[in-house]
């Protein structure tokens, strides 16, 4: 059986997993049976002999306990299952990515149309949307116009999306952050539906009177 190695930064080769079987070099462990069961402090040599009687491994499960906590285990079938375990969580990882539109205070009606659909793209998408309204000028002492401007776009995204961050101003800029409610791979509709059933399952859980 070999282990997977690395390299410290003293040079030295080291292992990044549990040692087994003849690998552990201590006097005694705490050993856990193959069905769990707490056989509890015994020399290496007994713990090997147990673990080689029921055709498995001795696997160090808690090397910094003193003595160590060693487990009967095959480890082969451990090993996969930690690998299935690692690949079903980086599936479930969501790689949110935050996307930036910028406006003016004073945006045409069309331009706003336009970037609000963007937004709401990318929104459904799973991403979130940093919007900064860009100041110029005499436009710098209405941040006013900005702000209403913000609030109106987060009240109509309402559906899709939540303020995450307030509009906040920084210098000639204003920006606010909109976290989307959608779960990245997943469309509306499906989010809709979700809803519904739970607003179903909540009605019919109120008793009637």
């Amino acid at each position: 059986m070999y282990l997977k190695e690395a390299v410290n930064q003293g040079g030295e080769i080291i292992s990044t997993e549990p040692r087994i079987n003849d690998r552990i070099r201590v006097p005694q462990v705490r050993l856990i049976g193959y069905s769990g069961e707490q056989v509890g402090v015994v020399d290496i040599d007994t713990a090997l002999k147990m673990a080689d009687e029921v055709g498995l491994d001795l696997v160090e499960i808690a090397p910094e306990a003193q003595p160590p906590v060693c487990k009967v285990m095959d480890f082969g079938k451990y090993k996969y299952e930690i690998a299935q375990k690692a690949r079903e969580a980086r599936q479930n990882q969501t790689h949110i990515v935050v996307k930036e539109m910028r406006l003016r205070p004073k945006i045409e009606p069309h331009d706003y149309e336009t970037k609000k659909t963007h937004i709401e793209r990318f929104l459904k998408g799973g991403d979130k949307v940093k919007v900064t309204i860009q100041f110029r000028g005499r436009e710098q002492a209405r941040p006013e116009i900005g702000y209403r401007l913000l609030m109106k776009l987060a009240e109509e995204l309402s559906e899709v999306a939540f303020v995450e961050f307030a509009p906040k101003q920084e210098g000639r800029n204003m920006t606010m952050v909109l976290g989307t409610s959608i779960k990245k791979g997943q469309s509306v509709s499906q989010q809709k539906a979700a809803k519904t059933a739970s607003r179903k399952k909540e009605v019919e859980a109120v008793p009637e009177v």
